[in-house]
C-alpha cells in the first residue's frame, strides 16, 4: 500500500522542534533590543510653548546651565527656569519679539510657563541631580551637547542597564567640580585623574549598584 504522506513530512516535527524554539529565541530578541529605551526615547523632542535654543544661548553666548536650572547643585531634581529667571535678559533684550508674548504674559499674569519636560523617570525610581553634580558627573554625560541642540531632545536611554553601567564603571563621566557645565570639557584628553583629584579624596569613586539606591 502507497503512503498516504510523502517521506519528507517524517521531517516535520524536526523542523518544527528546531524553528519554533528559533523563531521564539529572535521575537524576544528582537523586542528586547528594539523595544528598548535606546530605540523608543532616545530623540525625544517635545515642541516647547517658547520655542527657545540652547545652541543660542548655552552655545553661541556660553550661559552657563546653573543661570536657568539655578540650585541644581543641592536639588534632587533640576528646576526649570523661572519666568522671572528669562526676564532678566529678556525685559531689554528683544523684548517685542513676538515670539516672547508667552513670557511677557506670563511674567504679567504672574503664571508659570508650561514648559514640557524631555527627561523623565518613572515613580518608582529615583534620580538625585545633587547627589552625581557632587560626585563629579558633568551635565554632557547624561544630556548629550545641549549646547549645540536648537531643540533640546532625550539624549540617554534613562534605561536601568545605562545607569548600571555608569555606576560600575563611573572613571569615564567624572570630572573636576570647576568643569560640570563645561560641554567642551574631555577628562580623557586633559588626562584627568581622578584619582589625583583631591576633591574626590573621601568620595566614593563607585556608584552604588544596590536596588534600595535608586528605587523607593
Amino acid at each position: 500500500m502507497e503512503p498516504i504522506f510523502p517521506k519528507w513530512t517524517n521531517r516535520i516535527p524536526l523542523f518544527l522542534g528546531i524553528g519554533i524554539p528559533l523563531l521564539v529565541i529572535a521575537i524576544v530578541a528582537g523586542i528586547w533590543y528594539y523595544f528598548s529605551p535606546k530605540f523608543l526615547a532616545v530623540g525625544y523632542e517635545p515642541e516647547q510653548p517658547i520655542a527657545f535654543s540652547h545652541q543660542l544661548h548655552a552655545g553661541q553666548m556660553g550661559i552657563d546651565c546653573r543661570y536657568c536650572h539655578s540650585g541644581i547643585e543641592k536639588a534632587p531634581t533640576a528646576p526649570l527656569p523661572a519666568t522671572e529667571t528669562c526676564m532678566g535678559c529678556h525685559n531689554k533684550v528683544k523684548k517685542d519679539s513676538p515670539r516672547l508674548k508667552l513670557l511677557h504674559e506670563s511674567y504679567k499674569n504672574n503664571t508659570p510657563i508650561p514648559w514640557v519636560h524631555v527627561y523623565k523617570l518613572p515613580r518608582h525610581a529615583h534620580f538625585d541631580h545633587s547627589a552625581h553634580l557632587t560626585a563629579g558627573v558633568g551635565c554632557v554625560s547624561c544630556h548629550g551637547r545641549v549646547d549645540k541642540m536648537e531643540v533640546v531632545s532625550l539624549a540617554s536611554p534613562l534605561s536601568m542597564g545605562w545607569c548600571l553601567d555608569c555606576h560600575r564603571n563611573t572613571t569615564p563621566n567624572i570630572r573636576p567640580q570647576s568643569k560640570l557645565t563645561d560641554m567642551l570639557y574631555d577628562p580623557h584628553k586633559e588626562g584627568y585623574l581622578l584619582y589625583n583629584d583631591p576633591d574626590y579624596k573621601d568620595r566614593p569613586k563607585q556608584g552604588p549598584e544596590a536596588c534600595g539606591a535608586c528605587h523607593y
